[in-house]
């Protein structure tokens, strides 16, 4: 994926909208719509820094669709696996050691 997927997906995540982009980013509405449009015109470097510091995620990530992790940027998460992890983390320690279980159990189950 490039830059307008992964900007369409990451907006689509926090549930942002694109005026909401804009106003914390100081990026423009217009210039944020074209990054969106199918032609996918790629925002200038500092345009691209300042969106990934709005969204919490590296320029790479909006570019590339991951993180660097040679250069120690961390873990990844897909759109489902951070969902799933805001949830679990807005538990009580009993549920989320509930929670922690039941994947593992899912995950060690044969013919899923």
């Amino acid at each position: 994926m490039g830059f307008r997927e992964n900007l369409k997906s990451e907006l689509a995540y926090q549930n942002m909208l694109v005026k909401e982009l804009a106003a914390l980013s100081g990026v423009n509405k217009f210039s944020i719509n074209n990054y969106l449009n199918s032609r996918g015109q790629v925002p200038s470097a500092e345009a691209a820094v300042k969106i990934a510091r709005v969204l919490g995620v590296s320029v790479e990530y909006l570019v590339m669709g991951e993180d660097d992790k040679e250069g120690g940027a961390g873990l990844r998460l897909s759109a489902e696996a951070r969902a799933i992890a805001c949830l679990a983390e807005q538990l009580d320690v009993p549920k989320r050691k509930f929670v922690l279980d039941f994947i593992l159990w899912i995950k060690n189950r044969k013919n899923m």
